[in-house]
């Protein structure tokens, strides 16, 4: 059964380059990737359980408060759901997203390495 990964950003910016190639190569490892673009926290929840993904992965931008609030919307309606997150992510926003459970990959994170996190955190399911 292909594994189904929600991808969103968090932030109204302009910025699609990475999401767009880490969606690019988890299709390629042969994840089904549902792009939910930018929307707010009740969206991506929302969107976390109507498409009944395996992984929810959020383009962050730059703001924990809005990350832990979508985080806490979605572990609501999807207990267990794995997270994890890239994007403009500072090292102190790094430790404090880990400590909740979710896997960082700020940038110049490898594809590899993010494509063997999804598989790995697919793999029980």
């Amino acid at each position: 059964m292909t594994k189904r990964i929600l991808l969103a950003k968090t932030a109204l910016d302009g910025h699609w380059r990475g999401l767009s190639m880490v969606a690019r190569a988890l299709r390629d490892a042969g994840f089904e990737v549902i792009m939910a673009g930018m929307a707010v926290d009740t969206e991506i929840a929302r969107a976390a359980v109507d498409e009944d993904v395996d992984l929810l992965g959020l383009n962050v931008g730059g703001r924990v408060e809005i990350v832990e609030r979508i985080v806490s919307a979605v572990r609501e309606q999807r207990p267990g759901l794995p997270v994890f997150a890239g994007g403009a992510i500072a090292p102190w926003m790094k430790k404090e997203l880990e400590r909740q459970g979710i896997e960082v990959y700020p940038p110049g994170s490898a594809l590899g390495e993010i494509v063997a996190a999804a598989q790995r955190l697919t793999a029980a399911g």
